[in-house]
């Protein structure tokens, strides 16, 4: 059976697909590789100008259902939070390491950063945690491939006008540049984007069902430990109706059966942030969503709303 996967032709996006891509050629199909353009891609404004998620989900999405492919890889963390009539998510693979990770001349960590050092993210989430953990930093916006973004750090390749960057671990891992990585931030310093590490392997509803090759090789994909994460991560994100323009942090991980979720809704400025954990055995996606809303739910009751622009009406992200 010939399978062809759309994806994204940035870099990252062609490495994470390849790495569905070899997956699905492992499973007995044939597959080819078709390379869609995004508002994302086209754009250089910034991700909380051009709307957040979704960004560089929608072309993709509008191949998929129009026929000119048959599967799509995203970041999941690229994904917005509502369902997509025609389109599930038909396989999550095994995470990699979902946390946040500092690129720093010189190899300082953010310790080690001199006051009104320069840090380049473009993500408020990113900028709202490192602005409550060294409110000194001078926190500058920022777009491009990974490789651009490593170009501004002072020794690097480019413009070298900034001390440091912040990136997903994940995507460094995937492209083989955790050599620029100076430290890696613990979830208590700065919680990851919800999804973020993951991949999400989207298809026709029609094509995710039954025993047909294509859904038969998509299930080997699926790691249900890392379903389940994501499902509580979303479902918080979709409680508070919050994209990657708010400061939303989340991590969720199984131990035993046990889901404990840790998320944070930011102030933008960094002066207040709230946080709330919460375990709860996750015997299927239904717990694991249900977390998701309990966690968000408390934020709500603590004030989250007057801190980031979240707003407290339920979604259903189960399917």
């Amino acid at each position: 059976m010939q399978v062809r996967i759309g994806t994204r032709a940035s870099a990252l996006a062609l490495t994470q697909t390849g790495h569905v891509a070899a997956d699905l050629t492992a499973a007995g199909l044939d597959v080819e590789t078709v390379r869609v353009r995004t508002e994302g891609d086209r754009s250089r404004a910034s991700l909380a100008a051009l709307g957040g998620t979704g960004v560089f989900v929608t072309a993709l999405r509008d191949a998929l259902l129009e026929g000119r492919c048959d599967v799509a890889v995203h970041s999941f963390k690229d994904l917005p939070t509502g369902a997509a009539p025609g389109l599930v998510v038909a396989a999550v693979p095994v995470r990699q390491d979902p946390r946040d990770a500092l690129c720093a001349r010189d190899g300082l960590t953010l310790a080690g950063l001199p006051r009104g050092a320069r840090v380049g993210t473009g993500s408020p989430r990113r900028a709202a945690q490192l602005r409550a953990a060294r409110p000194d930093l001078d926190v500058v916006d920022l777009r491009g491939n990974v490789d651009t973004r490593l170009g501004r750090v002072a020794g690097g390749s480019g413009p070298g006008d900034l001390d440091a960057v912040v990136l997903a671990r994940a995507g460094l891992a995937r492209l083989g540049r955790l050599d620029a990585v100076t430290e890696v931030f613990d979830a208590d310093l700065m919680l990851p984007a919800p999804g973020q590490g993951a991949l999400a392997v989207e298809v026709r509803a029609e094509d995710a069902s039954g025993d047909g090759a294509l859904a038969a090789a998509l299930r080997t994909l699926d790691d249900p430990a890392t379903r389940l994460a994501v499902t509580a991560e979303r479902a918080l994100l979709a409680r508070l109706e919050a994209g990657c323009a708010a400061p939303v942090g989340a991590l969720a991980q199984l131990v035993g059966d046990q889901l404990e979720l840790q998320a944070v809704v930011a102030g933008v400025d960094g002066s207040r942030a709230l946080r709330r954990t919460l375990a709860a055995t996750a015997a299927d996606v239904a717990a694991a969503a249900d977390l998701g809303t309990r966690v968000a739910d408390l934020l709500l009751e603590d004030g989250a709303a007057e801190l980031a622009p979240v707003v407290p009406e339920q979604q259903d992200v189960r399917g």
